[in-house]
């Protein structure tokens, strides 16, 4: 008899490089971290050194995940890579950098950001729709942040511009846990082994 060795879950978390008016971003972030290293997952992330996503990494690091950071070359300084936790790539352009961090993932998470976290949640969510991964999306709702998001999700659905098959592939919870479950919960693709483009 055969045993397939399953691999850890790997979350790529999209997030913001700023911390938010309100602690509990950053509180949302460190608890989401610790999370995935006592669930045995790993954390890839865009190598932001401040803000949701430095929380996000270095809560994960400190509770035992494997921390990789992958990050543009011409955004390594302003998003204070040197300081980010964890393996850091550095790659040459945007596309590489979500190409990367897509392949690197099983699941992807989604906290409170801006217009980067809100476009890398758009692009996976796409991916999905057009068959080009199966791998599940879920957003972190923590105070509401994306009530609003949501509902024009919804809103679309409702319209006709997608199906409510597609809406449902995007998930939200504002539980740590319930949010890990959905992102370790089949269906889900392998990961691909770390190749970096030289």
């Amino acid at each position: 008899m055969h045993h397939i060795r399953q691999r850890a879950a790997v979350i790529a978390t999209f997030c913001g490089a700023r911390p938010g008016k309100d602690p509990a971003y950053a509180e949302l972030a460190e608890d989401f971290g610790a999370a995935l290293g006592r669930r045995g997952c790993g954390l890839v992330y865009g190598a932001g050194g401040a803000g949701v996503m430095g929380a996000v990494a270095g809560a994960a690091l400190s509770h035992g995940a494997t921390v990789t950071g992958v990050v543009p070359h011409d955004l390594h300084e302003r998003e204070r890579s040197q300081q980010a936790p964890g393996q850091i790539f550095v790659v040459q352009s945007m596309h590489e950098r979500k190409a990367l961090m897509y392949r690197l993932s099983s699941a992807f998470a989604v906290l409170p950001g801006g217009f980067g976290t809100l476009d890398e949640l758009m692009e996976v969510a796409t991916w999905n729709q057009l068959g080009m991964h199966r791998k599940r999306v879920v957003l972190l709702n923590t105070k509401g942040y994306f009530d609003s998001l949501l509902g024009f999700l919804d809103i679309v659905a409702q319209e006709g511009f997608m199906t409510h098959e597609e809406r449902d592939l995007v998930h939200a919870t504002a539980d740590v846990d319930e949010a890990l479950d959905l992102l370790t919960a089949e269906p889900s693709e392998a990961v691909a082994a770390l190749t970096v483009p030289r």
